[in-house]
């Protein structure tokens, strides 16, 4: 973007002077020498255009100072450009529980809606990050890999949904472990795991304990965050005639205990969001604990203006000087 700016902006006080040259100006005139005479009758005549322009010779002066005053100022564009770009990043992956149990309508419309919605509102806040994204059930798999590509990841949120590929269940380690494998070979500044779950682990052949351990020995932070209620919830028991699902209140069952474990165990913390609110203030407190270092580089190209405010000084100065010695000679 292109502004104009002032290198010398002190030089306009000197515009002050400008009034006190007119009041001298004029009291010079006044003091010029006069002569009395009975009557000037015989000595009046109609004056010419340019007679009556004689006075007005000062204001190029005053222009030309003004054009001066300014010049002195520098006036100048400046443009703008600057290029940032991430000097520590942060890898993130999350891990996320998509088991049947996270359509539960406690959240709204339901568990994975609400977390979808935040989810993707995190990654538009993360642009400098790598991040990746990881779906868990009874099993694990790996939905994008770590990525700068936010429109991939985007992608892979919108995508996240409730379906017969992975076998039901909560295999909370299988998830963190899957997680895991996508961060330990990253030279980033920060490794971080963000798992979610609504459930107990039930599933898996990998502890979630050992795979927390894992996280620890790669250097990698988990953030746990169980999704729910506290209390019961409409949730879904069995299928339909139609296909879909058929809902009741059950009790809201999450193994606190072990996701502060693999929290405390990484150096992360544990969040607990019970409702759609509170899961967006985890997000944005998780985003403010991992930051990323961004170096801001600006470039500026200045255009000089100052040499036509010289030139129209120098002009005018001319001009009122030709102008009185040459034209305005005879004149009284």
């Amino acid at each position: 973007m292109k502004e104009v700016s002032f290198l010398n902006p002190e030089f306009f006080w000197l515009f002050l002077l400008l009034p006190a040259a007119v009041a001298w100006h004029f009291w010079k005139r006044k003091q010029s020498a006069t002569l009395k005479i009975s009557s000037v009758r015989g000595f009046k005549a109609e004056k010419s255009l340019l007679a009556k322009l004689k006075p007005y010779l000062f204001v190029l002066r005053l222009l030309a100072l003004s054009a001066l005053i300014v010049a002195m100022a520098r006036p100048r564009k400046v443009d703008i450009s600057s290029q940032t770009k991430s000097t520590k990043g942060v890898d993130i992956v999350m891990a996320i529980d998509v088991s049947g149990s996270m359509l539960a309508k406690d959240l709204k419309p339901n568990r994975m809606e609400a977390l979808k919605k935040v989810a993707a509102n995190f990654v538009d806040g993360r642009p400098n990050d790598r991040i990746g994204i990881v779906v868990y059930a009874a099993e694990a798999y790996t939905k994008t890999p770590v990525t700068s590509d936010k429109g991939i990841v985007q992608d892979a949120i919108r995508g996240i949904r409730y379906d017969n590929v992975l076998q039901d269940g909560t295999g909370i380690g299988m998830g963190l472990t899957t997680a895991v494998n996508r961060l330990k070979d990253s030279k980033a500044k920060s490794k971080v795991i963000i798992l979610l779950t609504d459930g107990v682990n039930n599933s898996g052949f990998i502890e979630p304990e050992t795979a927390s351990q894992i996280a620890k020995e790669y250097g990698i932070k988990v953030y746990t965050v169980g999704i729910g209620t506290n209390g019961d919830a409409m949730s879904p028991y069995a299928y339909a005639p139609n296909g879909g699902f058929l809902f009741r209140m059950m009790p809201v069952e999450i193994d606190v205990n072990l996701l502060q474990t693999i929290a405390k165990n990484t150096g992360g913390k544990y969040f607990r969001a019970n409702n759609n609110s509170k899961l967006e203030s985890i997000y944005n407190e998780i985003n403010k604990l991992e930051t990323t270092e961004i170096q801001e580089l600006k470039f500026y190209d200045y255009d000089e203006k100052f040499r036509p405010f010289v030139w129209i000084a120098g002009i005018l100065l001319l001009l009122e000087f030709g102008l009185r010695n040459t034209v305005y000679r005879s004149f009284i």
